[in-house]
This record gives structure tokens, C-alpha cells and sequence, in this order.
């Protein structure tokens, strides 16, 4: 396998995903002090000025940190890009990112081979998300350096296949960087992404949980007291299939056993009670049960480096 020379400061192999409206510069830092490439949405930071202050936050406080820390170095930090068509903000973002040089840009909802080629030229990597093999090979097509394989399970918008199904049909033809996403909670899970033939685990949902983390304390409460079977696979709220937390569709005056099917025209879903996706209906992986408790970035990073190196040397006996 082909892994960029970026992915040499890892200290655990993960990336943590970005978290719409929960990621922000303080969670990233931390993420990448601990040693995990830490990433959050462009769409994040708002108005679109912000984008830059937060850049700027980010990369001072690592290069501070590299200072300080010449033999713990930081890991990368990727900026999420939504490249759909609706996002009037895309090239504007793209600029704001190419001002700073970002390392790392994840791309999402569609691959445009116009953003792989700006990011080549500047000298960073994309790594593009995808939920099958079809849409795997169309992002490579365009340009994309590397793929994250978003499984059953996962967080937010979560495919249908198995990661062993997935990983499987993709490193058939793929060499190059590639993340597997779904209901990963734990350092075995990392252990288990990588036996798979994936080269990192793609982290979200436990990361809401975490003091630094922009989330309402009753939804990372909703983690930390979540289990596999409080999530729900629905695409009434976005137009696109994605996992939810139980409790926080009951909030908003649904029954989430009896949610109807919708179409793309959902994407300004509100409920009658004014609730709105992400805001009030809460995405959430499977893998929660391994959360219990509200902790720093740093503390759940240390942990899941912990249970890796337990299962490698496990496997190693």
C-alpha cells in the first residue's frame, strides 16, 4: 500500500471525522496534539470569514505545540469540504483553504476533479468519502488521492454495505490511502480496520462526547447513555439515508419506528415542533456503547492507543 509521508506523524491511526456544527478549532487541536489527524467542516465556521480565523487558530497553536513538543510532534488537520452543487460557499472555502495551504482536504457529496487539482497545487492531499465501490472508483477517476470507505454503522450519512464487503472490493483494484469508517469505538476496532486492509480507522461519534467538542451537553450525554439499539437509519431529514439518535427524534415529536420515506427534497426538513437535522435530530454511529463517560480529546485518544497496542501485542503472543 501507498501511504503519503503526511501520515508519518500519526501516532494512532485514525482520523477523526468532521462532525457538522460539533467540530470546531479547540476539538481539532486536541485531536491533533494526542496524535490523530483532527478535521472539522468548512461549513462550520460561520459567516464565511470565520473560516479563515479558524485556520489561522489551528495552525498557530500546532506550530506552537511542534515547538514545545519536538519529539510528540502534532498530527495533520483536514478541512471537510461539501461539494455539492448547493454549496454557494465552495469556492470561496476552497480559497480561504489554498491561503493556508491545508494538508489535508476531505471531500464529501460528490467529487469534483477541479478541487483535486487546486489541492494538488498547493501540495496537499484529498481523501474523498464514499459509501460503495462504484462512487470508490468515480473519486479516484477525478483525482482523489485516497477513499474513506463509510460502512454499516457509521455516523451521519452511513452506507448499507458491510466494511468487509467494502474494504474487500476496494482494495481489489486500490493501493492508495484508504480510512474505513463504522461503529469504530475502541483501539481493537482500529486493530480490526487495519486487518482488514484499511490503513486508518475514520473516527466521529465518539468524539462528540468530549469536553472540547461544540455539542449540546444533552446530546453528549445521549452518547455517553447510547447503546446500538438507540440508533435509527432514516432518510426523512437530509434525503439521504443516514444513522440518528433515538432519543433525539422522540425529542422532536416523531415516532422513530414509523418515520416515512423522503426524498432529496428533505434537506430543509423541520419537524412541526421547529426541530431541525444535525441541530436537534442528533447523527450517531452504532459503536457508542463503548463510550461512558464525557472526557478530554486527548484522554479518549490515550485510551483507544492503549487498547491498540493491547490487541496488537494480543495478537502477537
Amino acid at each position: 500500500m501507498s501511504v503519503p509521508s503526511l501520515f508519518d506523524r500519526l501516532r494512532l491511526p485514525v482520523v477523526g471525522a468532521p462532525l457538522f456544527i460539533v467540530s470546531n478549532p479547540q476539538l481539532v487541536i486536541a485531536q491533533c496534539k494526542a496524535g490523530i489527524v483532527g478535521s472539522f467542516p468548512a461549513l462550520n465556521a460561520r459567516p464565511q470569514s470565520q473560516l479563515d480565523e479558524w485556520i489561522h487558530e489551528i495552525s498557530e497553536s500546532l506550530a506552537e505545540h511542534d515547538r514545545d513538543h519536538p519529539d510528540a510532534p502534532s498530527a495533520p488537520f483536514a478541512v471537510n469540504q461539501i461539494v455539492h452543487r448547493s454549496n454557494d460557499r465552495f469556492e470561496a472555502d476552497v480559497a480561504t483553504c489554498e491561503k493556508w495551504k491545508v494538508p489535508l482536504v476531505i471531500t464529501s457529496l460528490g467529487a469534483r476533479a477541479e478541487l483535486n487539482q487546486a489541492v494538488h497545487g498547493w501540495g496537499g492531499i484529498t481523501l474523498h468519502d464514499i459509501i460503495d465501490d462504484r462512487f470508490a472508483r468515480k473519486a479516484i477517476e477525478k483525482g482523489a488521492d485516497g477513499l474513506i470507505a463509510v460502512a454499516a454503522g457509521a455516523g451521519g450519512h452511513a452506507g448499507r454495505l458491510s466494511p468487509f464487503a467494502l474494504v474487500q472490493e476496494i482494495r481489489q483494484w486500490f493501493d492508495g490511502p484508504l480510512a474505513l469508517s463504522g461503529s469504530i469505538a475502541s483501539g481493537s476496532a482500529v486493530l480490526a480496520a487495519q486487518a482488514m486492509g484499511a490503513d486508518f480507522a475514520y473516527i466521529g461519534s465518539p468524539f462528540i462526547a468530549t469536553d472540547e467538542a461544540r455539542a449540546d451537553p444533552s446530546y453528549k450525554q445521549g452518547i455517553v447513555d447510547g447503546r446500538a439499539a438507540d440508533i435509527v437509519y432514516s432518510n426523512l431529514f437530509t434525503g439521504i439515508h443516514g444513522n440518528y439518535l433515538r432519543g433525539s427524534i422522540v425529542a422532536a415529536g416523531l415516532d422513530p419506528d414509523n418515520l416515512p420515506q423522503a426524498g432529496p427534497e428533505a434537506m430543509s426538513f423541520q419537524s412541526s415542533a421547529g426541530a431541525k437535522a444535525w441541530r436537534d435530530i442528533w447523527g450517531s454511529g452504532q459503536g457508542i456503547g463503548a463510550i461512558d463517560r464525557v472526557q478530554p480529546a486527548g484522554e479518549l485518544v490515550a485510551r483507544l492507543t492503549e487498547e491498540y497496542r493491547a490487541a496488537r501485542a494480543r495478537l502477537c503472543r
